[in-house]
């Protein structure tokens, strides 16, 4: 797989290759979907960061707001006062790179300042496009994340892809950030109403390349695996592995997990199998 380097905040930089990527997702809050409330403790948040950077983790993944359109909505200060201790104590151990997953300009820009790498927006700049100009000074990493939600969307789910990222991409463009910091996240779940609509996407997941950026996947979990499966939320492990393999195997990069070693395994294997089919290519 062609190399490529995602310039990050701080002077960091994470080069993807032949191997993927895994995202440690943290939730510093009592009503996230699958483990509201597990670490919306500080020790229990250090200690579950540590284990996840053990288990292979190269970025922890910090949010201070469930992103369940359910879940009611925190004001900036709120989700500040969860999100930025952790982020100071992960940046102090130096053990692993730090996201702040957020759409709120200010949110992003105390983040960086307490030592985040990189934002992860789920809104793709478009709630408070200003969180732009916060990657663009700081030159922290940029995931840009496609969402369907408060919008009509279009009837084919790529071109609906095409139609919100190139939008975005325009306002990352105006505010200045550099393409190298930038990956982009087709957004399993966020407004893909059907299980049908998500296995579509993860079937053309392959065609976002045309956009020309490194793809972040975040499918850990997600109700459409647990209709698959049969499962509730905590026990979608190995379905959420599966769809690991079959994104690693269109080309995406990073992986954002709640279940940081199996998904670890799961992507050794898919990365094997990629490495071998080059080899067979090269004879």
């Amino acid at each position: 797989m062609l190399m490529r380097r995602w310039q990050l905040a701080h002077g960091r930089h994470l080069d993807f290759g032949d191997k993927a990527e895994v995202m440690g997702i943290l939730n510093v809050t009592p009503n996230s979907f699958s483990d509201g409330g597990k670490f919306d403790n500080f020790d229990a948040a250090i200690a579950q960061a540590r284990l996840m950077a053990q288990e292979g983790a190269s970025i922890i993944d910090v949010g201070g707001e469930s992103t369940n359109p359910k879940a009611e909505p925190v004001s900036a200060k709120e989700e500040q006062a969860r999100a930025l201790p952790v982020i100071e104590a992960l940046a102090a151990l130096g053990e692993t790179l730090i996201s702040i997953d957020t759409y709120r300009e200010e949110t992003a820009r105390l983040a960086v300042a307490a030592g985040a790498h990189i934002v992860n927006d789920v809104w793709g700049l478009q709630r408070e496009p200003g969180i732009a100009r916060v990657a663009a000074e700081t030159g922290a990493g940029l995931i840009i994340m496609h969402t369907g939600r408060e919008r009509e969307k279009l009837p084919d789910v790529i071109e609906d892809q095409f139609f919100f990222l190139e939008k975005s991409l325009a306002i990352a463009r105006e505010a200045g950030i550099a393409d190298g910091q930038i990956m982009l996240d087709p957004g399993f779940g966020f407004a893909k109403e059907t299980t049908k609509e998500n296995l579509d996407l993860m079937a053309r997941v392959h065609e976002l390349h045309a956009l020309g950026f490194p793809l972040a996947i975040g499918t850990s979990r997600k109700r459409f695996v647990g209709h698959v499966v049969g499962r509730e939320a905590a026990s979608r492990v190995a379905g959420t592995a599966a769809t690991s393999v079959i994104l690693r195997l269109q080309g995406a990069h990073l992986f954002r997990v709640h279940d940081v070693a199996f998904n670890v395994d799961a992507l050794a294997m898919a990365d094997a199998m990629l490495a071998r089919q080059g080899d067979a290519a090269g004879h």
